[in-house]
Formats: structure tokens, sequence, C-alpha cells
């Protein structure tokens, strides 16, 4: 049976931005797992009323009915227990949720400042009311004033990344020799970026740069058949 996945989209069905939706979408991949998607916008929700949440992702697979990226994982390698893990042990588990934590309390607001002027402008114009109301309100400052400095910003998130860039001079992967949802946590990072902005997050020498490359081409080149822009 196919899962169906509900997935943020911007101004365009086809353009999908959520970094958390891309965690499950590559996570759907990993396990080998046929899923389709439904765009949604963040004022639709009356369509996702039925899972409880207010926010995607959301899937829907047979009976059950799961939201959360991180709670969608842990589903994911409970009932495909046969198939590659995303996250491989109990001890994985609490470092792979510090990660988590690590990227979404630094990484995610680093980005947004870098791709805010493409990530509004490339919002359905029935979301820009509520995404500016409710990003003002999380950062106490206007759309303008979180893009007004890009070239500070993007080597603020750089200087962010610094850790992870020690750990892949190391190893391919987040997860050491083979791609788990740590790597999917952060690649959504990325993948939010390509999706919604032009600006170029990474040089070509640095050692996230073919880790990125990896994560494109992963599943078939799942990411890089997306639409977005070129990195």
């Amino acid at each position: 049976m196919t899962i169906r996945l509900y997935d943020l989209a911007g101004a365009e069905d086809e353009r999908r931005f959520s970094p958390y939706c891309w965690r499950v979408k590559m996570a759907l991949a990993h396990k080998g797992l046929a899923f389709d998607t439904v765009p949604w916008r963040f004022t639709e929700k009356e369509v996702i009323a039925f899972s409880g949440s207010t926010t995607v992702p959301v899937i829907v697979d047979g009976e059950r009915v799961v939201a959360d990226s991180w709670k969608i994982a842990l589903y994911l390698d409970e009932a495909y227990g046969d198939r590659s893990p995303l996250i491989d042990s109990e001890q994985a588990r609490g470092a792979v949720l510090a990660f988590r934590f690590w990227c979404e309390q630094n990484a995610h607001p680093a980005v947004m400042r870098v791709i805010m002027p493409g990530l509004f402008a490339n919002l359905h114009d029935k979301d820009k009311a509520y995404f500016r109301a409710s990003r003002e309100k999380r950062f106490g400052a206007s759309v303008e004033a979180l893009g007004a400095d890009p070239a500070g910003s993007l080597a603020a998130f750089r200087r962010v990344l610094e850790p992870v860039r020690s750990l892949l001079a190391l190893e391919p992967f987040v997860g050491g020799a083979a791609p788990g949802f740590a790597d999917y946590i952060l690649f959504g990072v990325f993948q939010w970026a390509r999706v919604m902005s032009p600006v170029r997050l990474l040089a070509p020498e640095d050692a996230l740069y073919p880790w990125r490359e990896r994560l494109l081409d992963l599943h078939g080149g799942l990411a890089r058949r997306a639409m977005g822009h070129p990195v």
C-alpha cells in the first residue's frame, strides 16, 4: 500500500520546501517505501485536522496516521524493522535526537536569515500574511529585517556548521559509513534553501559540499529532481 504524505508547498504545487517534510521523504526512500504526496499550505489547517496536528509532515499508512518528522522516523523503524534502519540502536537514538535539537535551534534560524527574501517571495500568496505574522512574532523582527544582511547571515550560517564540517572531514556521512536519519535532518536545511532561494550556501571546497552532493544523488536523485535552484 502506498503511503500518503502531506507535504508543504510554495507558490507552485511542485515547490516543496519544508525541511521537516524532506526528512520524511528521504526516510521513506531510505526504507524503499512507495509514497505519494499531497501539496499543503500553512493556511490549510483543516485539511490535516484528522491527524491532530496543525503542521506537516503527516503520513497516512493504511489505518495509521502519524504526524511530526521525528515520530514518523521512529514509526518507520518500528513498522518496517526488516528494512534498512534510519536509527540503528537505542544509543544512536539519543545522539540523533540531540543532533536534531542542535540543528533546529542553530542551523534553522541561521539559514532562514540567509534565504528569507527568496523564501517569502516563493510562498503561495494565501500563506504570506500568516508567515509574516508568525515569523515576525517568533524572531522579533520584520521579514525584511531578517533578510537585510545576506552576506553577514551567510557567513554566520557557515560558522554554525563548523562541528559538522569537522565530522564530515572524517566520515562520508553524519551517520558514519552510511546515511541515516541524522543526515536527513541536516540535509532538510539545504533542500529548504535550494528549493526557495538562489543563494549558494556552500563553496565547492567546503567539506559539506561533497556530502550534500551525495545526498542530492541518493535514492535515485529524489532531492535533485525536485524543483529548486542550482547549487
